[in-house]
């Protein structure tokens, strides 16, 4: 079995309650990635963390280092932990940047410290559409679908992604 590639860039998925200032943040670690991944027994991997925000505050800038590690990287198969609210964006600016790759993007509208159940789904259908992908191009994993990317979009009216 290959390793893949998990570069987590932080998101709702990642945050925690900080009591000390009475706050959910998004922490530099990958503590909540880390509760999901050891139940996949045969899943050789490799986590980078980088960015840690909340992709409301995420820029090109931030984009663009996602490129680079990706760029850097040995893995064919890459999996994305990113926010919600901003991941159409950066598959988009992925799209003729990096190449050869199959790339997924995933993440949680409620955080795995809150509640585990989504965060896990979510990350689950899309390491299980990364292991079977054979064909190179940037997915969206959320709410048991997996698609190109711009065949899914998260419907702010009822708060869960839908496929187009």
């Amino acid at each position: 079995m290959k390793e893949i590639l998990i570069i987590n860039t932080g998101g709702t998925f990642n945050k925690r309650y900080n009591p000390l200032k009475g706050e959910l943040q998004v922490p530099d670690d990958s503590l909540a990635l880390e509760g999901v991944l050891k139940y996949f027994y045969n899943l050789k991997y490799k986590i980078v963390n980088i960015i840690h925000k909340d992709s409301l505050d995420m820029n090109d800038d931030d984009r663009q280092e996602i490129i680079s590690v990706i760029r850097s990287a040995k893995q064919r198969k890459i999996l994305i932990i990113h926010g919600t609210d901003t991941m159409d964006k950066t598959a988009k600016f992925l799209e003729d940047r990096v190449g050869e790759r199959c790339i997924v993007l995933t993440g949680a509208m409620v955080p795995y410290s809150i509640d585990f159940v989504e965060a896990t789904a979510n990350i689950s259908t899309a390491i299980g559409y990364i292991l079977n992908c054979h064909k190179n191009g940037i997915y969206i994993a959320m709410h048991g679908l997996v698609g190109v990317h711009n065949k899914i979009f998260k419907n702010r009216k009822i708060g869960i992604f839908q496929a187009i």
